[in-house]
Formats: structure tokens, C-alpha cells, sequence
């Protein structure tokens, strides 16, 4: 089942219109404070009533402003997730769960509870309350209060905006793992370029309301014409896979037939993974490197050439069917005659690229 969204809504000196399907998985609504992310996540809600508009998951119709037709919010088979927990404090974590499941219908399989407490690992908190655990925690038991709800689409508003880096890493993989398994729409609102290349199913980029661009992950994030969150953290998706893990600390990873060396990651070989790899992080050489510190050389393409209106460029690169994106001065691409079909070659270090930019 998909959300289709449509909403035209007009505040004081600003107004946002955008039309986008949600497919299963976790569609992320991408941009900067401000782009309208929030406005369409409470216009789903019912917590705003738009001007015009219609949001609907499959026949199931939220509301469509052109028959006056609006259900009301308590209605709408939800799971909200909050930046910050909102879990009732007198209550321990098995009691705040079932309060979520209080509002599932009759016919939910009573068998969830287990299922939803061993996805997350809370079992061993039940009997706390949440004065007693971690944000990461919190989160978790508010992911599960959310789902044991049954709902029909799930809501998540940032989530992670509250938490430091150590307890984002801890969450993201339970992110990773609801997009696999939950079998509902999940709309994500987020302005971190590498969460979103971890967990999105699809994007919708938005810049001052309007889409910028919506579609794959892997395709939205590396389009240097879409930065909606500025070109300092533009970057772009990787997917590989675990080859082989090395005694120096280091693992091997295999992308479109090409190795790369990371510090080491804590999954078995053969699982698949996705990097995020910042543009900034990307040196090019028109010759293959000799002598350099930096571990990962790969042979690419020069596919686009986008100049930026200072001193920046921003090369987007294919490796096969991958894409990468590079940020260059406008001197070196000159320099370079980087040019769509030269054959160049991208350096990354291994240690340039984040613990929690690879899942």
C-alpha cells in the first residue's frame, strides 16, 4: 500500500505545493529548516488542514479537500514517533507499550508484543521506567509504542534531531530494520544527508515547498543538481558488500567489481551495505596516484560538470552503475578538463568516511 500526498497550502510569506507517492519502506522528506517538511508531515497528521489537498493510503482516504471530506486525526490509524520520546513517566516500558496497543484494532495478533520488543531488544527493559534508561532507549520504546499501535502509516518527525552521535548510531539500524519488515508506508522527516542514505527507501528533496526532486535514494542523494541542504554536504550513496575483514583493523567492501577499504565493519562477509560518501571528501587525478596515504583509488567516468556560482564545481562520477559525487574547485575542473566521458580517478581515504555512514 502507498501514501499519495497532493497538498497546496499558503502561510504568510510563504507557501508549499507538492504532489508525491509513498511507496512502502521509509520515504524521507528531505531539506533544510524551513523547506515545508514539517507542514506536510502534520497536514498528514490531521494536525493542519491545508488549503487544498488530498492524502490517501490505497482506498483508505485521509482527507480530500475538494469533496470537504476530513477525518479526523484519532481516526487516522496512525504511529507518531517525536523527536523526543514522549513516553508517560509514572508508567514502566511494558505499560507504555501497551498503551500503543490499546488503539490497535481488535484483529491484531497478540503475538506483535513479542515480535515488535525482540525487532527493537527491549525485552530487558520492560520492568523500567523511562527515568531509568538512555535516550536511545526512550527512542526505542516510543518505535515500539508506535508500531504496536497497528497502524496504517507511520509518522517519524526527526527522531533523531535530539540525540547525541553515539545514541543515533544506536537507533539507526532499528530504522534499517523497519523499513525491511514493516510493511506500511513511513514518512521520515530529516535534514542529515547520511541518516537519510542509510535508511530511505525513497526521497522527496524540498526547497522553499516545492520538490526539488523525489525518487530512489541512491539517485536523488547523487544528483548534483539537487542540494537541499546546501553543497557542503552533498554527497552520495554506495551500495556494497562485505568481502573480507583484515587483522589491521580494516575491511574490505566490493562495489560494481571495485574494493574499498574502510575501518573495519561489524557485519559477516556477504552482507549488503550501504556508504555515504561526502563530495568533499573526493580528490580526483587524471593519472592513477603513486606514493599517497590514501587507501581507495577507483577508476571512473566523468558523467556531469556542474558549476557552482563561487568558486566550487561538483563532479558527478560513475563507477558502473554507481554514482559518486565530488566537490572541486572551478580552477581544478578547469585544470583537469573534467569533461562528461574523461576517465579519472577518485581518491577516498579510509578514514574519511564515518562509522555511522555505513549500514
Amino acid at each position: 500500500m502507498s501514501l499519495s500526498v497532493s497538498l497546496n497550502h499558503r502561510f504568510e510569506g510563504f507557501d508549499i505545493d507538492v504532489a508525491f507517492e509513498a511507496p512502502p519502506g521509509i520515504t524521507v522528506l528531505f531539506g533544510r529548516s524551513g523547506a515545508g517538511k514539517s507542514t506536510i508531515i502534520n497536514a498528514v497528521a490531521g494536525l493542519l488542514k491545508p488549503d487544498q489537498g488530498r492524502v490517501a493510503a490505497g482506498e483508505w482516504e485521509l482527507f480530500d479537500t475538494a469533496r470537504n471530506h476530513w477525518l479526523p486525526p484519532h481516526k487516522r490509524r496512525l504511529g507518531y514517533i517525536f523527536q523526543d520520546a514522549r513516553l508517560f513517566p509514572h508508567l514502566s516500558v511494558r505499560q507504555n507499550l501497551n498503551y500503543g496497543r490499546w488503539f490497535a484494532p481488535k484483529s491484531t495478533p497478540r503475538g506483535d508484543m513479542d515480535r515488535i520488543v525482540e525487532m527493537l531488544g527491549i525485552g530487558a527493559l520492560l520492568n523500567r521506567r523511562p527515568g531509568d534508561l538512555s535516550g536511545g532507549e526512550k527512542q526505542r520504546v516510543a518505535i515500539g509504542r508506535a508500531l504496536l499501535a497497528s497502524p496504517g502509516i507511520i509518522l517519524a518527525d526527526e527522531p533523531l534531531a535530539a540525540l547525541d552521535a553515539q545514541r543515533k548510531a544506536e537507533i539507526l539500524p532499528y530504522f534499517e530494520r523497519m523499513r525491511d519488515e514493516v510493511k506500511v508506508p513511513i514518512l521520515y522527516v530529516s535534514h542529515a544527508a547520511a541518516e537519510v542514505a542509510r535508511i530511505a527507501t525513497t526521497v522527496v528533496a524540498l526547497e522553499a515547498g516545492r520538490i526539488a526532486r523525489q525518487g530512489r535514494a541512491a539517485d536523488v542523494l547523487s544528483d548534483p543538481a539537487v542540494t537541499p541542504i546546501g553543497v557542503r554536504s552533498a554527497g552520495a550513496m554506495l551500495e556494497a558488500r562485505v568481502k573480507e575483514h583484515h587483522a589491521d583493523g580494516l575491511s574490505t567492501l566490493e562495489t560494481e567489481g571495485s574494493m574499498l577499504l574502510l575501518p573495519r565493519v561489524d557485519q559477516p562477509p556477504g552482507t549488503a551495505l550501504r556508504i555515504w560518501i561526502e563530495a568533499q571528501d573526493v580528490m580526483l587525478a587524471t593519472q592513477r596516484p603513486q606514493g599517497i596515504s590514501a587507501l581507495n583509488i577507483l577508476e571512473v567516468d566523468v558523467r556531469e560538470v556542474r558549476m557552482g556560482s563561487g568558486p566550487g564545481a561538483i563532479v558527478q562520477l560513475s563507477l558502473g552503475a554507481a554514482l559518486i559525487l565530488a566537490r572541486v574547485t572551478r580552477r581544478s575542473a578547469q585544470a583537469l578538463d573534467l569533461q562528461p566521458g574523461r576517465r579519472v580517478f577518485a581518491v577516498i581515504k579510509a578514514v574519511s568516511v564515518a562509522r555511522d555512514a555505513v549500514g
